[in-house]
């Protein structure tokens, strides 16, 4: 009970004392002589009290715009309504400076998207709707649809940003398929491009090599052919002489 009334008091808007609500009352007739005497409502009558039901149908409306809240413990169900007090000037101060400490204790963020923030500043609302209400229930009402329209708007703001993460995310995800398909292609031309200069380096080895026999032929084939000129040349020299030895002596 200690922890769940801590847990209560956290929480900027202003509640009753927790109430134990008793299950299976034992129903009795009331007597003529214990029956407490019936409260008229309505409109002043002629002999009648005048019962003002304003207090009541103010407490009604706050536990529509503020449901009471009900827990468990221990096998006893206790509920805790909203407070009817108005507030005073100085408990608008006292709920300024419990918002700045509450800030400060949960490390809210100044700036930007902090749930904590959002909560508190929530609870600060709701507590300025019920100070309001008890002293203009329409103020306090249409108040309520002003809270319900910024809730609304706040909904929908996350639904459309939920949605854009998705869609976000697929496409993050579809690129990424992308490009990891990209990059497959990428290895496998580098792949074939890696055979292709295998290849061409083999054929330039190749190339090189039938240059290198090509050229010893041709030099061996220029020397053989030299010598055989000079082989020709020599064969015919000695033919010339002969033929000069016969030719001279006839003379």
């Amino acid at each position: 009970m200690g922890d769940r009334n801590l847990e209560l008091q956290t929480t900027l808007v202003r509640y009753n004392n927790p109430v134990l609500v008793v299950k299976h009352v034992e129903k009795r007739e009331p007597t003529s002589e214990s029956a407490p005497p019936k409260e008229q409502t309505g409109r002043p009558g002629s002999g009648g009290a005048v019962v003002v039901d304003s207090p009541r149908e103010t407490e009604e409306i706050l536990n529509c715009i503020l449901p009471p809240k009900t827990w468990e413990e221990d096998g006893q169900l206790w509920t805790q309504t909203v407070s009817s007090t108005p507030a005073t000037r100085q408990d608008v101060i006292n709920l300024q400076e419990m918002l700045d400490t509450r800030l400060q204790q949960t490390q809210a963020r100044e700036t930007g998207i902090c749930p904590v923030r959002r909560e508190l500043y929530t609870q600060c609302f709701d507590e300025l709707i019920r100070q309001v209400t008890i002293n203009c229930t329409e103020r306090g009402l249409l108040l309520l649809r002003v809270r319900d329209e910024i809730a609304m708007s706040l909904e929908a703001y996350e639904t459309l940003y939920c949605s854009s993460v998705s869609f976000g995310i697929r496409k993050a995800l579809q690129a990424q398929e992308g490009k990891e398909k990209l990059q497959e292609q990428i290895q496998q031309v580098e792949h074939e491009k890696e055979l292709l200069l295998n290849s061409i380096s083999d054929m330039k080895i190749k190339a090189d090599q039938a240059d290198r026999r090509n050229a010893e032929l041709r030099a061996s084939e220029e020397k053989k052919h030299s010598e055989e000129i000079a082989f020709l040349k020599k064969t015919n020299a000695q033919l010339k002489a002969q033929l000069e030895g016969i030719i001279a002596p006839k003379k």
